[in-house]
């Protein structure tokens, strides 16, 4: 295991987090916010000292990076990044309790968007932008983010690509380009690009600039948080509307938009991943939508809620504009599927993904096939090419540990004696990083309640979730320590 390595990545996370407060640290300026400037200071201190000492101590590493070692740096980084980034929510007592500050800034850096505040408008605006923030680097990954604006020294180190598999979403994790930091730099490229456009929509509905931004991010990042306590039901249909369009525009594999640039239009219409999202969004918002006949006023009304919380729930994002915790078990039952599926991979959304489960069909029909005509033999195909046997291995391993965890967790988390259905639904939108749940973790909810030790429990999920589960699960393996 090359600890120095490991160290040396850490620290300059650290630096890359420290740097990313500012704006926050700006915003409390102007705001007088006197409790959140000095938290944010201290915090930016400690952070500073604490990446420089590890860079430091670290300098002229040049030993071997392998797979096992981009999974653990990715784990760790991720943790680390939480510890420190919750610091500024624990010193401005805005949150006064450590494990829920950590609680919070996880579910912001995983793009889940499950919160423990009950009134999430009393916060400062700097918290508030930080807390928004955390979102949109948690969604294409910070680590990405180092890589691509990495010097050319660090890419002859040999770990890109480890590290860019480790923290990309998807079965497989390819290059667009020869060059993985080019690769890390087109992924941030589009996803800058798709950023300021949707905060330019929003602002041409007249939301204002500090809501616009907050939104964006938690829209970039298919996160969620929201800057008011009725999430987006407060704004008009206009905005609901674009946040639904860029909503599913994120939760859309990056490489179909880099396709396009290529003029690789045929390509992308022929991607079956992105057929299946597309067929999926469609049919649940009609189904929703004649589920909910006579819930509101209008049938444009009854659309526009429909296909506004399929889109948040399909991409994980966990905005709200009513509370669907009052729809028919029917419209309940499609979006707690969709919680689970997820949108495709290599988005910034999050849940089992679409690709996996493009995989899974296509390997049980596989398996009949076989029974019935055991001499056959016969390759999965995906976009007419064939699936690399180890992948789909992968991805029956991945199922397997998905369907495990979950059990776990809710066993875990049924100690606090909530409902079946709240302790469920709890653990499925922390895992599948969605965020409101059902019952007491509904949208107008929040996940306050829980005992501490729930909580911990349910942060080990949302990272787990977040990065693909292998990251997280190796950090407990005795084997992943030994030399």
């Amino acid at each position: 295991m090359n600890y120095k390595m490991i160290g040396k990545f850490i620290g300059k996370i650290l630096l890359v987090e420290a740097v990313f407060m500012l704006p926050a640290y700006a915003i409390s300026l102007y705001y007088h916010e006197e409790a959140a400037v000095r938290a944010l200071l201290i915090t930016m201190v400690i952070t500073l000292l604490a990446g420089g000492v590890m860079v430091a101590m670290t300098r002229g590493t040049r030993k071997g990076f392998h797979a096992k070692e981009g999974l653990v740096c990715v784990g760790l980084s991720w943790i680390v990044l939480a510890l420190f980034g919750a610091l500024p929510f624990f010193f401005s007592g805005a949150i006064p309790h450590y494990v829920d500050a950590l609680f919070e800034i996880v579910s912001g850096f995983t793009t889940t968007g499950a919160s423990i505040l009950p009134e999430v408008e009393l916060m400062p605006y700097g918290l508030l932008y930080w807390r928004s923030f955390s979102h949109w680097l948690g969604g294409m990954g910070v680590l990405v983010f180092l890589l691509a604006v990495s010097s050319g020294d660090e890419r002859s180190k040999g770990f890109t690509m480890h590290i860019l598999r480790a923290e990309s979403p998807g079965p497989q994790v390819g290059k667009l380009v020869p060059r993985m930091r080019q690769t890390a730099e087109i992924l941030y490229v589009l996803y800058i690009i798709l950023t300021v456009l949707n905060v330019i929509f929003l602002l041409c509905g007249d939301m204002p600039l500090f809501d616009s931004v907050c939104t964006a991010f938690g829209t970039a990042g298919t996160g969620g948080f929201g800057i008011k306590n009725d999430s987006m039901a407060g704004y008009s249909p206009y905005l609901q509307n674009v946040c639904t369009v860029f909503m599913l525009l994120f939760g859309v594999n990056f490489t179909c938009y880099y396709m396009l640039l290529i003029q690789q239009v045929k390509s992308v219409f022929r991607d079956e991943e992105l057929r299946l999202y597309i067929g999926v969004v469609a049919g649940s918002t009609a189904l929703i939508a004649f589920n909910l006949r006579g819930y509101y006023g209008t049938l444009g009304e009854t659309v526009r809620h429909a296909a506004f919380q399929v889109a948040s729930v399909i991409t994980t994002t966990g905005f709200a504009t009513t509370d669907f915790d009052l729809w028919p078990s029917f419209s309940k039952g499609i979006l707690l599927c969709l919680m689970l599926l997820g949108a495709c991979a290599g988005s910034t959304g999050g849940g089992f993904k679409c690709g996996r489960a493009l995989l899974v069909l296509k390997g049980l029909r596989r398996s009949v096939r076989q029974i019935v005509h055991p001499g056959k033999v016969e390759v999965v195909r995906v976009n007419g090419r064939a699936v690399d046997e180890k992948v789909l291995q992968n991805t029956n391993a991945y199922l397997a540990a998905y369907a495990l965890i979950i059990v776990g967790s809710f066993f875990l988390v049924s100690l606090d004696e909530f409902s079946i259905t709240t302790n469920l639904t709890a653990v499925l939108t922390c895992f599948n990083n969605v965020g409101p749940g059902f019952e007491q973790v509904g949208p107008t909810c929040n996940f306050g309640g829980f005992s501490v030790f729930s909580k911990l429990v349910l942060i080990l999920d949302m990272l787990a979730g977040r990065l693909e589960i292998f990251p997280i699960l190796i950090l407990f393996s005795k084997t992943t320590w030994k030399k």
